[in-house]
């Protein structure tokens, strides 16, 4: 496999998070020591250093911005919350825009409190997306839904397959609606391959794969779900076969390790990043 080494690494992207300990100038800087190119951004400290100096600073560093985390929570029923989130996400694609990324990544809303309707969720979704995908278009941005694991259907995201977030993606042009694969939130599921094979869709312009992103699964999970996400390589996830079949399906996008997990932020930024790299040799590539 080594023949495919330089390719799969010239394509690696270091999600902010992963670093968290790492403020923006560190992490343009370690990654481009680094010789990773791609980054991928969180708005709250985007927003707090400066959109225009944050898509500044990366520019400089020689770096691209392959995702902005994130958009979405769409599913409040009360209409002045689903007013205040579309307007939120219609910020948040304008700063997708100034940073020169064509990926917004959505999470699409848990359950609204005291509701157990799941399918009515999804259809705010639906609507939102509808509602966004013109105004996403006209700033060369995508919106990018992302399915999580199960366990957040009910306070984060009511999309928990790939399947689920298809259905919902495909109504709507390829260009302006895709899905993110994320391997920590999928790696379960037994039809996720086809999935894939399915929003590869005919490749090209065709294709709904706009985000594939890396993160371990490693039990026992830690005490909350949330920064439970483990290091390539410690846990279950077969990472080569995600990537195989992205690939398969036609993605040749940016490789992007996203992992929460606070061993990692205790750690010296640089020498995680230097991990990383060695990981994604050994499970990845």
């Amino acid at each position: 496999m080594s023949h495919n080494t330089p390719s799969l690494l010239d394509r690696l992207s270091l999600n902010q998070e992963t670093v968290r300990q790492w403020s923006l100038p560190e992490l343009a800087d370690g990654c481009a020591r680094a010789g990773v190119r791609g980054v991928g951004l969180w708005r709250a400290p985007v927003q707090q250093f400066g959109v225009a100096a944050a898509a500044r600073l990366i520019r400089d560093a020689g770096l691209r911005v392959t995702s902005l985390c994130r958009g979405g929570f769409f599913t409040a029923a009360d209409p002045v919350e689903r007013a205040a989130a579309l307007d939120d996400n219609r910020a948040a694609l304008d700063e997708a825009a100034a940073l020169g990324t064509d990926t917004l990544v959505l999470v699409s809303g848990g359950l609204p409190p005291g509701s157990r309707d799941l399918p009515g969720a999804r259809e705010r979704v639906a609507d939102a997306l509808g509602e966004l995908a013109p105004y996403a278009a006209e700033r060369g941005v995508r919106l990018a839904l992302e399915p999580l694991h199960p366990m957040y259907a009910a306070d984060r995201c009511v999309v928990s397959t790939l399947a689920q977030a298809l259905d919902l993606a495909e109504r709507f042009p390829a260009d302006r609606v895709g899905v993110v694969v994320d391997t920590y939130h999928l790696w379960w599921d037994d039809t996720v391959g086809a999935q894939i094979g399915r929003a590869g869709g005919a490749g090209g312009a065709g294709s709904r794969l706009a985000a594939f992103q890396l993160a371990d699964w490693v039990t026992p999970l830690p005490e909350g779900v949330l920064l439970g996400r483990g290091q390539l390589g410690d846990g279950s996830v077969d990472l080569r076969w995600f990537r195989e079949r992205v690939e398969t399906a036609g993605y040749r996008g940016p490789v992007e390790v996203e992992i929460f997990n606070p061993a990692l932020w205790a750690r010296d930024g640089a020498e995680v990043l230097a991990e990383i790299v060695q990981r994604v040799r050994t499970h990845v590539v």
